[in-house]
């Protein structure tokens, strides 16, 4: 079998090992920025339940203060709502079309309907990089 078929085959719950960022709605858009820093991820999850309530991407922030938002802005006001799942079972190629489809870097993973992870763009990258 081809390596990329492999790679596109491969279930996306593999790589959600990493456990999920996450910050309070009210958050202020300095510290979500540190927590992306700090913790070396690309996006954080708003809210602690099992469904969260947003995400917010190191694009979001980028944007933000380009556009020159107050510092204070919160987490809850900046987060993305409509957000984009797939299934736990989904394979990275699936995963891959998705965001391609919705033009989004990274998606929540869920399993039994509970946020399982999050992959980005760059750990889908990463799978066919190393075929």
């Amino acid at each position: 079998m081809n390596q990329s078929v492999e790679a596109a085959s491969l279930p996306i719950a593999a790589l959600t090992g990493d456990p999920v960022v996450r910050v309070g709605p009210t958050t202020p858009l300095q510290v979500i920025a540190g927590t992306l820093v700090e913790a070396e991820v690309g996006a954080v999850v708003v809210g602690g339940g099992e469904r969260p309530e947003g995400i917010v991407s190191e694009r979001d922030i980028v944007h933000a203060i380009a556009a020159g938002v107050d510092p204070s802005t919160t987490a809850g006001e900046l987060a993305h709502t409509s957000l984009i799942w797939c299934d736990a079972e989904a394979t990275v190629g699936e995963v891959a079309g998705q965001m391609m489809d919705r033009y989004v870097r990274h998606i929540l993973v869920e399993e039994d309907g509970r946020l399982l992870g999050i992959v980005s763009a760059r750990d889908l990258l990463g799978v066919y990089a190393s075929d």
